[in-house]
């Protein structure tokens, strides 16, 4: 036993070791998600996101010593976030074809998914604070704590409010899609970026790459978009 603990102190003293339970618990939840037959509801993010928290609740492990092992991947957002340009240059014709209804649908799905989120906590009581925080919940991580921060809100927890709104739509959005009988792949897409952001745009990849294409569009735009009408809408509440 006391042999077991001093391997265990080791390891965890080594960066790598974080790095490498990040990539295996997503290997496990992708593997799980190919064996289930794509079902959309065993979301490979929810998966590893649930066995790395119950990894660090029994090792007693704190988040900023998970963090300073596993930051490679975070850094890697950027350069996965620029590579989304290969597929909009590949698509740019069907992309300016497709102009005006997807500026339309931009800022109709960006003014929802904000004052949805706004309206509904705001009647259940929820002080300023909490509805900065709640605000840019729709868009990309990096921009929504900017935003959230701007606008007084909490940055850490609306860094959580975007993981859960991009895990929620990744799992939510083919069925509540296929239920609405939409089946044009770029409409399916830009819904998706809008609504869900970076891991909801991971899943219209899965789905078609023409659906991975516009969730790209989507999620980068309403970014930008969500950094202009949060403060507006906020403003009416």
């Amino acid at each position: 036993m006391t042999d077991a603990f001093q391997i265990w102190s080791y390891l965890t003293q080594q960066p790598l070791l974080w790095l490498c339970a990040t990539l295996f618990a997503y290997w496990i939840g992708e593997t799980l998600f190919v064996k289930s037959g794509r079902n959309p509801l065993v979301n490979a993010v929810v998966i590893a996101v649930a066995l790395l928290a119950a990894m660090l609740e029994l090792t007693g492990t704190s988040y900023e010593k998970y963090f300073a092992g596993a930051q490679f991947v975070h850094f890697m957002l950027g350069p996965a976030t620029v590579c989304l340009a290969i597929p909009l240059q590949a698509n740019m014709m069907a992309i300016r074809r497709a102009i005006l209804p997807i500026a339309a649908a931009l800022v109709v799905g960006s003014v929802a998914a904000i004052g949805s989120a706004l309206g509904i906590a705001w009647l259940l009581g929820a002080d300023h604070a909490l509805l900065a925080t709640l605000a840019p919940k729709s868009a990309t991580a990096p921009v929504a704590i900017g935003i959230s921060q701007g606008l007084g809100g909490q940055p850490t927890l609306t860094a959580v409010l975007v993981i859960l709104t991009g895990m929620v739509g990744a799992i939510f959005v083919t069925p509540m899609l296929n239920l609405l009988g939409l089946t044009d792949w770029r409409a399916r897409g830009l819904a998706t970026g809008v609504a869900a952001h970076g891991i909801g745009t991971a899943r219209a990849f899965q789905m078609n790459d023409t659906a991975g294409v516009f969730a790209s569009i989507g999620m980068g735009l309403n970014a930008v978009l969500t950094a202009f009408l949060a403060p507006l809408v906020m403003s009416l509440f």
